[in-house]
């Protein structure tokens, strides 16, 4: 009796140290704002934000995470979009928060969304690039992904591998986020002062409501950092990094669809790049 009381104790411990989400909206998420502009629907498989001239919305995972694997579908404001922002992101809280970023900021009909990406350490970002997507991203759901573990921070696009950060803490000295665990958040708020061609280009409410759409939230997660490290080998997305084919897709995104690399902005960096951008 008492060894399986023992076995049932553990697998609790286990099960809330490693985590693998696939649930319903209404299970794995709170609405944080704009209460009345979300909707979740289709059995919690499909939540919709909206934003119109009087708010925007939002919603917050209920689970903080450390280290993950973690994908959404999303499918961004379409038509004339100038003005918004949609965001989905990994943030601790506090003045030396970690934070990884996916922001898509909208603009006029025909014109290509702008893909943001940024990375945080200890309250400190500065570290932006930025992408045209190579399709329509309001016409379908397409799949935007954050791998997050010891070893580096992974942006993909369906699948394509288009930004990495790599962990050079202890041969560089470089910060990385590896001690604060993050809730993941989204929104669709008003960015009309910075979004749309730094802010020369104003949101029409006439065509407000603005909606973006999720589904298919999946992640692969932990809550203890060495739990995750002592157990890599049933949780391979651990010790994930990008193979020389990873490698090369990143080259085809970065040489064909980026548009800003903060390592490469000698206006803003006159003194020279900071460390990271010749060892990334």
């Amino acid at each position: 009796m008492k060894t399986s009381n023992y076995l049932v104790s553990l697998l609790l411990l286990i099960s809330s140290l490693v985590v693998a989400l696939a649930g319903s909206f209404h299970q794995e998420f709170d609405i944080t704002w704009g209460y009345d502009r979300v909707k979740i629907l289709e059995n919690g498989q499909l939540l919709t934000l909206s934003l119109d001239r009087t708010s925007g919305s939002g919603f917050k995972s209920k689970r903080q995470y450390m280290f993950g694997k973690i994908d959404m579908k999303i499918k961004l404001v379409p038509g004339n979009s100038a003005g918004t922002a949609t965001t989905y992101y990994l943030s601790s809280l506090g003045p030396t928060h970690d934070e990884i970023d996916f922001e898509f900021l909208g603009n006029v009909s025909g014109e290509p969304y702008i893909l943001h990406t940024n990375v945080y350490t200890q309250g400190k970002g500065d570290k932006e690039q930025q992408f045209y997507l190579w399709f329509d991203p309001t016409k379908d759901f397409h799949t935007y992904s954050i791998l997050w573990n010891p070893r580096s921070i992974i942006f993909s696009v369906d699948g394509t591998p288009i930004r990495q950060f790599k962990n050079l803490e202890a041969t560089n000295g470089i910060p990385f986020p590896k001690n604060q665990p993050m809730w993941l958040y989204s929104s669709l708020w008003n960015a009309e002062g910075w979004a749309t061609r730094g802010g020369l280009v104003k949101t029409d409410w006439s065509k407000s409501p603005f909606i973006a759409s999720y589904r298919n939230f999946n992640a692969q997660t932990c809550v203890s950092s060495s739990f995750c490290s002592k157990n890599s080998t049933s949780n391979s997305w651990m010790n994930e990094s990008l193979d020389n084919s990873g490698q090369a897709r990143i080259k085809w995104v970065q040489k064909n669809y980026m548009i800003y690399n903060y390592c490469t902005d000698t206006k803003r960096f006159p003194q020279g790049f900071p460390r990271e951008c010749s060892l990334n």
